[in-house]
């Protein structure tokens, strides 16, 4: 129906023109009203076109199109069957992210899964050459997997290529063919376009090889879930297989890769993300260098810190990134960061979000001091860090995953006489409780073994054997500790009280309401 209703729209929109040129060439008499004067002016229509491109618009993309087209290939990837399917944005899963196309989805089905044997896939994303001596970038996901890697030019030259390097935290990954004299693009990092200029897509959408597409930039530093990269968000539609293709300017300059898609049905609905070439250009650099990329680290669990938690805590506008906990004896643990320390400024870069706290810590390289400006009990202070080396991905995340217990916890006994604060029955961490729990000795504090539905700390999460152990700037050791400080917050006028909740050997601040 929808398409229908489209086709005949753009039929009678055609169909005016049509009517507006006929006219053009002749002359109309109107009809006359029945008392008219005889003598009716003869009226001529304009020759001059109805609709005209505004200012500064281009009149065609034909020209930027084949200056840069011959830089762009496609990547068509043999690799592993991947059981993940999509890449998601937090608090949007289910919907599809720069998703390659797997053409067939699975290939043929083999007895074994493990080494040879395991089924196969074939999958197509985009590139493209950034030197005549054969480095193409492209995005990491449509590469990560791959057992093979064939690049197919604009004039339908085949080539293999290896991997030179992958970055996961970007997204990036850079490639290299064999041969020379091959026609490549630059990144542009100086003349940034504007919220509005004109941008063009190439790439393999579904397939389709040097496929173009134009839009406008929608909008700059978009947050999607990738630690490392503030997003450039354009309009040009951009599909499954675009992954890992440029997005110029209306010069021929590389302003981004494009990487991800916001859609709810796979194709695109004009909302597009690309990486943004400064961040581009700095990481293929890295790649081609030495394979790798390296980022400093202090070895601690951050979080953001909200407007919520700063009027919890007395301070407030105050943004920066509070730490949740520290890895025993790294860089942060040495240094003598603490749990609840919120730190709002590097080597005198202030920093918002836990997302700019990493970003800044990452420029260092092992071995450099890192000077971290935190507010403690109310108080700043300076804490200097001696930075270490980035673990990649995967290995933070495995290191995330194996905190703490992971067997179902058991029921705590029926305690009546334990005391209730803000709505959470708080027992002490003794041997009962900790077994009944499953929770480790190395964690401090109070565990929940009841909630009242109707309390604060029910509607945000909280459940039976969490374990609360700092409030505000103080460690949490019996539930007259928590009590304590919330009554420090409502006489201060406070209307919460920030709480730190270990589950699984993880901690995270909240700001829990207090009530009158």
């Amino acid at each position: 129906m929808t398409s229908k209703k489209t086709g005949y729209l753009l039929g009678a929109v055609a169909g005016v023109g049509v009517a507006a040129a006929a006219l053009a060439a002749t002359d109309v008499r109107l009809p006359m009203a029945e008392k008219a004067a005889p003598s009716m002016p003869l009226i001529r229509t304009s020759a001059a076109p109805v609709f005209a491109p505004p200012p500064g618009a281009p009149l065609s993309f034909a020209d930027i199109f084949e200056k840069v087209s011959p830089a762009v290939v496609s990547v068509n990837v043999t690799s592993e069957a991947d059981a993940r399917a999509l890449r998601s944005i937090p608090g949007l899963e289910g919907f599809p992210f720069g998703i390659i196309p797997r053409t067939p989805p699975g290939g043929s089905e083999g007895e074994e899964e493990d080494g040879a044997n395991r089924p196969t896939q074939m999958s197509a994303g985009s590139g493209f050459f950034i030197s005549a001596d054969g480095f193409i970038v492209t995005n990491n996901h449509v590469v990560e997997n791959a057992r093979e890697i064939k690049v197919v030019l604009k004039d339908e030259r085949e080539l293999v290529a290896t991997i030179v390097g992958r970055d996961e935290a970007t997204d990036l990954a850079v490639l290299k063919v064999q041969g020379s004299n091959f026609p490549y693009v630059t990144f542009e990092n100086d003349a940034v376009p504007r919220v509005g200029d004109w941008v063009i897509a190439v790439g393999n959408p579904f397939g389709l090889t040097a496929t173009a597409t134009s839009g406008i930039v929608s909008a700059y530093g978009r947050d999607i879930g990738e630690t490392f990269v503030d997003f450039i968000q354009i309009d040009a539609p951009i599909n499954r297989g675009n992954s890992g293709g440029p997005t110029f300017d209306i010069y021929g300059r590389v302003i981004g890769v494009n990487t991800a898609i916001f859609s709810p049905s796979g194709g695109s609905v004009g909302i597009g993300f690309a990486i943004p070439a400064a961040t581009a250009d700095s990481i293929t650099r890295q790649l081609i260098a030495r394979g790798s990329v390296t980022r400093g680290y202090i070895g601690a669990t951050i979080q953001n810190y909200t407007r919520d938690m700063a009027a919890a805590q007395g301070l407030g506008d105050q943004r920066g990134a509070i730490v949740s906990d520290t890895v025993p004896g790294g860089p942060s643990d040495r240094a003598g960061l603490q749990a609840g320390d919120i730190v709002v400024a590097v080597n005198g870069v202030t920093v918002r979000t836990s997302s700019e706290l990493t970003r800044e810590v990452a420029k260092a390289t092992a071995g450099d001091t890192l000077r971290l400006d935190v507010i403690r009990g109310g108080s700043r202070r300076v804490i200097q860090v001696r930075s270490g080396t980035r673990p990649n991905e995967r290995e933070l995340a495995a290191n995330e995953n194996s905190g703490g217990p992971t067997t179902p916890r058991g029921q705590a006994p029926a305690q009546p006489a334990y005391p209730v604060v803000l709505g959470m029955s708080l027992a002490p961490l003794d041997a009962a409780n900790r077994r009944s729990f499953n929770i480790p000795e190395a964690v401090r504090g109070v565990v929940v073994t009841a909630l009242e539905q109707s309390s604060d700390a029910a509607r945000k999460g909280l459940r039976r054997g969490d374990v609360i152990v700092r409030a505000n700037n103080r460690a949490v050791a019996a539930a007259s500790d928590l009590s304590a400080e919330v009554d420090a917050a409502r006489a201060a006028g406070r209307p919460s009280v920030l709480v730190g909740v270990n589950r699984d050997g993880r901690t995270l601040f909240l700001p829990l309401e207090i009530g009158g």
